[in-house]
């Protein structure tokens, strides 16, 4: 036990920098760009001219149908093959943000089918806009049903933040696997890199709860 407090202690603090340094920053600038493309994918297929749609379902296809590390390996060593560069950071958001929106956009556009058609027809009795309509009716409604899923993808991207080793980056795993190899002891390093995940995923499922007691605040129950 002291050896494993020792190694502990002794590592905590690189896994932190590298934490907060890398793989914090990685997640949320990787899912605040994943939502806006979930969005606009969800709303092209649900309402936009069937070119655009089919291009937004391919995409959903792909990036749901292949894994994320070779996305990963596809971004950063495959697409320099024809002039595109991307430095390892840039390609882990470009991969992650891009694997996030396409599950995401499924979230969104199933809690925008899920708004009763009669909330359209009543918006369209009050002559509101198409817009109005989308941003004072279907879209708080649509937030609240979409968030349970949406943190889901949240804390995937998060726990998938964990291949971006694979392309160079040293992010929290990377420095429990140098660790690791410096001082022979996988299980007592890995152990403590999914300490760290599990509380992120804890602070995150805390932020889920709270936010969704808040957006059913006015909901009413029987």
């Amino acid at each position: 036990m002291d050896r494993v407090l020792e190694l502990w202690i002794s590592s905590l603090p690189r896994m932190l920098v590298a934490t907060a340094e890398v793989t914090i920053p990685l997640s949320l600038i990787s899912f605040a760009i994943a939502l806006v493309l979930a969005v606009i994918t969800a709303l092209t297929r649900l309402y936009g001219p069937k070119p655009l749609a089919a291009i937004a379902f391919v995409y959903v296809w792909i990036f749901r149908g292949t894994p994320m590390v070779v996305q990963l390996f596809i971004v950063f060593f495959g697409l320099p093959n024809v002039g595109i560069v991307l430095p390892a950071f840039g390609a882990a958001i470009v991969t992650l943000a891009l694997n996030t929106g396409a599950y995401a956009s499924e979230a969104v556009r199933a809690s925008v089918l899920s708004i009763p058609r009669g909330q359209f027809e009543a918006a369209q009795t009050l002559n509101l806009s198409r817009w109005s309509t989308f941003t004072k009716v279907v879209s708080p409604q649509a937030f609240r049903i979409a968030l349970p899923p949406l943190m889901n993808d949240f804390i995937d991207l998060v726990k998938g933040t964990s291949l971006v080793f694979a392309i160079t980056i040293v992010d929290v795993f990377q420095v429990g696997r140098q660790i690791a190899a410096a001082n022979f002891e996988p299980l007592i390093m890995y152990s403590l890199v999914a300490l760290i995940y599990l509380a992120i995923v804890s602070v995150l499922s805390i932020l889920q709860s709270l936010l969704e007691k808040r957006m059913s605040r006015h909901v009413r129950t029987a």
